[in-house]
């Protein structure tokens, strides 16, 4: 499959720049510093900066010029997770297969590593030479909107409010649009930003990472019910641990194979209209519909 190989490529990259990113010549602030690159360095399928740098070689952009942009979106990502973990949200011991980060530095630098990166981000894409201030105010509010209260940390908020609550799978939907799907659709509108993609093409790409954001939970939430610790990296049954209504306890196993395989259906269909060179992004549907992590 050559979408494998194209996020192993990606992937390399981003993992290389996350590398040499972190640096302080600080020593009092060296403890926070290996706390937040404990974190970002421990791995993961960078699935979310290798989208943007696809859908930047799709645009004709050189992806390499806009790793900073890459790198911050991984930096949300990992502060999101960092946070997840932490004993008062759902309090994991394992992630990417390694202890989490409050159970090496405990939860109070777990959480400043988290705001570090967090914030960190956002000076990447402020000093990034390689665009034009207007492209960078563009990037910056896209990918806060994206990870803030009106994104991620408002679906994070609704999971909190959510536990040893009967959902819909309306309220369910509406969750996960918030806590995971934004921060899955906007490396695609950042790219189509990035590139001054025409309406067509970034509403397609736009819809595409709809899909695939929904389509990354479902399959997320079938891996928690049948998944271990050796295939996953972090401990499976969660949700149900938590109480914490998911598409496979509200549909059933079955019933939400079935959605996931509807999710990754649209999401081929989102960009057929793209033509052959879009193929590597039904591919990526089909990948993490089989995902066994």
């Amino acid at each position: 499959m050559m979408i494998q190989q194209i996020l192993q490529e990606k992937k390399q990259l981003v993992d290389q720049y996350l590398a040499k990113l972190l640096a302080t010549t600080e020593p009092a602030n060296q403890t926070l510093y290996d706390s937040m690159n404990y974190s970002l360095l421990a791995g993961g399928k960078r699935i979310r900066p290798a989208l943007f740098l696809m859908a930047l070689d799709f645009l004709g952009k050189p992806s390499a010029a806009y790793l900073d942009a890459a790198c911050a979106i991984e930096c949300i990502h990992t502060y999101s997770l960092i946070h997840d973990d932490l004993p008062q949200m759902d309090n994991d011991d394992y992630r990417r297969g390694k202890l989490t980060n409050h159970k090496i530095y405990g939860a109070g630098m777990a959480t400043m590593a988290g705001d570090g990166l967090l914030t960190y981000a956002f000076t990447l894409l402020s000093e990034m030479k390689s665009v034009t201030p207007d492209i960078r105010c563009q990037l910056i509010a896209l990918l806060a909107r994206a990870a803030g209260p009106e994104g991620m940390v408002g679906g994070q908020a609704q999971d909190i409010e959510a536990e040893h609550r009967q959902l819909t799978m309306n309220a369910l939907r509406t969750l996960d649009y918030y806590k995971t799907v934004r921060l899955l659709c906007v490396p695609l509108d950042m790219a189509s930003a990035a590139a001054n993609a025409e309406h067509e093409t970034a509403d397609a790409f736009h819809v595409y990472g709809l899909h695939i954001g929904y389509l990354f939970q479902i399959t997320d939430d079938l891996l928690d019910a049948t998944g271990s610790l050796e295939e996953m990296g972090k401990n499976p049954g969660q949700d149900q641990i938590h109480n914490k209504a998911t598409y496979a306890s509200l549909a059933g196993l079955a019933g939400a194979r079935e959605l996931a395989q509807e999710e990754c259906d649209k999401a081929v269909h989102a960009v057929a209209q793209l033509g052959k060179r879009a193929e590597p992004f039904q591919e990526l549907a089909m990948y993490l519909l089989h995902r066994t992590k």
